[in-house]
């Protein structure tokens, strides 16, 4: 038996400028078109995008019993020159260290990008998506 999921409720407040102080849930957030306050919305998305899919890996892999012991991912997106300046292509690199087998890691991303990722599920389809990854087996 499923439950719904409840619906996300973000809640912005104009400050000043182009600056936006938000409210989803406890959390709390400024969005700041020049990027200095917060991040942008673009940045906010690349950050939501970035995060889900390395928050998947680890929760897939770490379920697989593998021994990930770090995780970080770099997310550089191309961008259209004109309005809507909206993200063209994403390119996704994930940096894990710990003895985790590569095919593993390849599996986690798959399931990420075709099952689990709810934010890369919203985003429109028609975005070139390239992730690569490179697993070592220590930190030094």
């Amino acid at each position: 038996m499923s439950t719904e999921v409840p619906p996300t409720v973000a809640h912005l407040v104009w400050t000043e400028e182009l600056i936006f102080t938000g409210t989803s849930g406890d959390t709390h957030i400024v969005l700041d078109s020049a990027s200095n306050a917060g991040p942008s919305p673009m940045q906010a998305l690349a950050y939501g995008l970035a995060g889900c899919m390395a928050m998947d890996l680890v929760s897939i892999l770490r379920k697989g019993r593998h021994d990930l012991r770090g995780l970080q991912a770099r997310l550089t997106g191309r961008r259209n020159q004109e309005s809507p300046k909206r993200f063209l292509a994403i390119d996704l690199h994930f940096s894990l260290t710990g003895n985790v087998p590569r095919k593993a890691v390849e599996r986690a991303i798959e399931l990420s990008r075709e099952k689990y990722c709810s934010v890369w599920q919203s985003m429109r389809q028609d975005i070139e998506f390239t992730v690569t990854v490179e697993v070592s087996k220590s930190s030094s």
